[in-house]
This record gives C-alpha cells, sequence and structure tokens, in this order.
C-alpha cells in the first residue's frame, strides 16, 4: 500500500481468562501505517458485530479501499457479504492456509500475542478489554517502530497524510 485506507488487514487472535473462558479479539490494522485501528474482545463476535466495528472506524477514520482476510466464518457470513455490498468496500480474501498473505496483520499479531497475551493472566473480560486498550495506544501512540523510519504508527500515519495534502495541492 502506498497510503492510509488503501488496505485494511483483519483478523482474530484467540485467549482465555484466567477461570477459562476462551475470549477473541477482532484485530482491524492499516497496512501502510500500521496503525491498529480496532482490537474488540469479547466472548462472541459474529459478522454483524464485525460490520458494526467496521462502520465504526470508518465513521472516525475514513474508508478503506481494500480489507484482506482469511476464510474465517464471521469474515465469509452473510452479514459481511452484505455490508461488502454496501459499503463498497473490496474484500480480499487470502488462500486457505497461507497466512503469509497476510503477513502484516500475522506479524501484528504475533506482537500482540508475545507482549500482551502471553504475559498477562486475565481475570475478567472487563480487564482484558482495558489492558488490550492501553496496549493499543501504547502500540500507536508511544512506541516508534523502524519500520516507519523510527515514528509510532499515528506520526507516520499524520506525516504521511500531510504530506500527501500538500502535494496535491502543489499540483
Amino acid at each position: 500500500p502506498a497510503a492510509r485506507n488503501e488496505r485494511w488487514s483483519t483478523d482474530f487472535v484467540s485467549d482465555a481468562l484466567s477461570d477459562g473462558r476462551r475470549f477473541r479479539i477482532l484485530v482491524v490494522v492499516d497496512d501502510f501505517s500500521r496503525e491498529c485501528l480496532g482490537l474488540v474482545a469479547d466472548t462472541s463476535l459474529s459478522g454483524v458485530r464485525v460490520a458494526r466495528k467496521l462502520d465504526a472506524i470508518i465513521a472516525r477514520r475514513g474508508k478503506p479501499k481494500t480489507i484482506v482476510s482469511d476464510n474465517g466464518t464471521e469474515f465469509t457470513s452473510n452479514a459481511i457479504l452484505a455490508w461488502q455490498e454496501h459499503s463498497a468496500v473490496s474484500w480480499h480474501f487470502i488462500a486457505p492456509g497461507k497466512p503469509t498473505q497476510n503477513a502484516f496483520i500475522e506479524s501484528f499479531n504475533g506482537r500482540l500475542r508475545d507482549e500482551l497475551l502471553n504475559e498477562t493472566l486475565f481475570r475478567s473480560l472487563w480487564q482484558a478489554r482495558r489492558l488490550i486498550a492501553q496496549w493499543q495506544t501504547d502500540y500507536n501512540e508511544e512506541r516508534p517502530h523502524t519500520s516507519l523510519g523510527g515514528l509510532t504508527p499515528n506520526e507516520f500515519a499524520t506525516r504521511s497524510t500531510l504530506d500527501h495534502n500538500q502535494n496535491r495541492l502543489c499540483l
């Protein structure tokens, strides 16, 4: 991708609370800026819920040209198929069993797992949501990324948007 909102990647990560109850996290990342646009933790995340979250992200950030995902049931549900048609966002499904075709999200998921999920015993879903939100803020706003020239994802996204707008004004 050459600009913000050109391509988003989405996936799910699973974990468990200290009492053994499982929960999942919907992950949405902008592939250009590496910004984490959404982390939604819950015990159940239907296609309808995924569509609502995508609408919420679009309302604050703008619409992507393409979303990339695997062929999970939430992403191939009638709710998401209808959402794609209604929103006019192109959706690209990677080949089954080929997570490297969605490398941006896989790299992000590994970082989330290594830095937070494997290091934390969540006692409640509320605590998991709070700590996941804190981690997302740190990831986007505090942590420089070598792949972004030492900028945080938010700094990189802001700078690239300003550069894009200035280039458009110069034309």
